[in-house]
């Protein structure tokens, strides 16, 4: 939030989001995020050593071998051991992970999602013991707990007391009513680290680890977003687990800043299914305004129809001129019907099977020149402008240039 691109404010109907604090160009770095709290998505009854618990960098098989703690978690390199160790991974986090895993039995009657939740419960009570600061700023953020939220706190705050307690110096009283508080502001806040593209299993990737960010928390969603996040885990040389924010296209001082909380490609009835389920709202972005009156979504429960949508869109577009693309591209967010239906999936969808991603330009050149290359952020593939190839390799750090 200290590059200046950002500003948070309360935004009628919407709660609290980032709006442009000066124009922005397609392709800038408009926020750079490190997690305060990072945990693993795997379930504890049936861990595997694929990545480091520390950084989750893939785990090659020689790494896999030589670093490990007592509990048999394990790291890329001593380095991320000892830096483990020193923060994320005390005495009482290893063991408390190690109790919840041999309690197999337990959590095997419990869905998988409570097997996550566990591991999320500890690190946040290990956060609240080494950062209390930083604990506090995860209580600040969004989410009240509701029913579910009760029913999972009332299971895993029972195992965890009877367990692995946290220590007497938890600088909050350890409590249902805290447990309850901590999962609400999970569900809504965490963002998921996804695995390997060439781990994916017909076009459906997993989440190999989830962060609680607590700047790129605040942004709101849209079907149709204007920004879209990057995280570059295996090959970020440093602060692997960051999140980059690059904007998609150009918007104005003022406009709200938004991201998809899931791919672009669902249809209205599943987006809209989603965001209650998940989030707790339904959504009325200008995409959402427009489907809501097509009678062939009313009843579609399921992505069947996807690419005959894109195809007909495709159509749309060889008709278009130039001028006509200005045009629609200014009018985000204006009640421009057109655009959301044509433009976007079109430059900003990417082709590749069972990707569904979202592209988005890499950062403007040193000299403020907008760069002609499309990145996707799901499989990194690389494009011009121009929806051809660009060089066939991925670029492997772009949030450096």
């Amino acid at each position: 939030m200290s590059s200046g691109f950002l500003k948070r404010t309360e935004i009628e109907g919407r709660g609290r989001g980032l709006v442009a604090s000066q124009p922005l160009k397609a392709g800038e770095i408009v926020l750079r995020d490190s997690p305060i709290l990072l945990y693993s998505a795997l379930p504890l009854i049936n861990p595997s050593s694929v990545y480091c618990s520390n950084c989750f960098r893939t785990l090659s098989s020689s790494s896999s071998c030589s670093s490990s703690c007592s509990h048999h978690h394990v790291f890329c390199s001593q380095n991320c051991l000892s830096a483990a160790l020193a923060s994320s991974h005390s005495p009482w986090l290893c063991q408390a992970l190690s109790r919840l895993r041999d309690c197999a039995p337990l959590l095997l009657e419990q869905p998988v999602e409570q097997q996550v939740q566990a591991r999320f419960l500890v690190a946040a009570y290990h956060l609240a013991l080494y950062s209390p600061s930083q604990f506090q700023i995860l209580l600040s953020l969004e989410g009240a707990p509701d029913a579910a939220d009760t029913t999972a706190a009332h299971f895993l705050h029972s195992l965890i007391s009877s367990l692995c307690p946290p220590p007497s110096t938890l600088p909050v009283p350890f409590s249902l009513e805290l447990a309850a508080a901590l999962l609400a502001k999970d569900k809504l806040n965490a963002f998921g680290l996804m695995e390997p593209c060439s781990s994916r299993n017909s076009g459906q990737r997993s989440v190999r680890a989830y962060g609680i960010y607590p700047n790129a928390s605040f942004f709101n969603h849209d079907c149709l977003p204007n920004a879209c996040r990057f995280d570059y885990v295996d090959t970020a040389p440093d602060r692997n687990t960051d999140i980059v924010v690059r904007m998609i296209h150009d918007v104005p001082q003022g406009r709200e800043i938004c991201l998809s909380y899931f791919p672009v490609n669902e249809n209205y009835a599943s987006r809209q299914r989603r965001l209650m389920e998940d989030y707790g709202f339904a959504c009325h972005c200008d995409r959402c305004n427009v489907e809501a009156n097509w009678s062939d979504h009313e009843n579609d429960d399921d992505n069947d129809d996807d690419e005959d949508l894109v195809q007909e869109e495709e159509e749309e577009e060889e008709m278009m001129d130039e001028d006509d693309h200005d045009q629609m591209e200014s009018s985000k967010g204006q009640g421009d019907t057109d655009f959301p239906h044509a433009y976007f999936f079109l430059r900003y969808m990417c082709d590749r099977e069972n990707c569904w991603g979202t592209l988005a330009p890499l950062p403007p050149k040193d000299d403020g020149t907008a760069s002609n290359i499309m990145e996707c952020n799901v499989c990194g593939k690389l494009k011009d402008d121009q929806m051809t190839d660009a060089s066939g390799v991925e670029d492997e750090h772009p949030m450096d240039d």
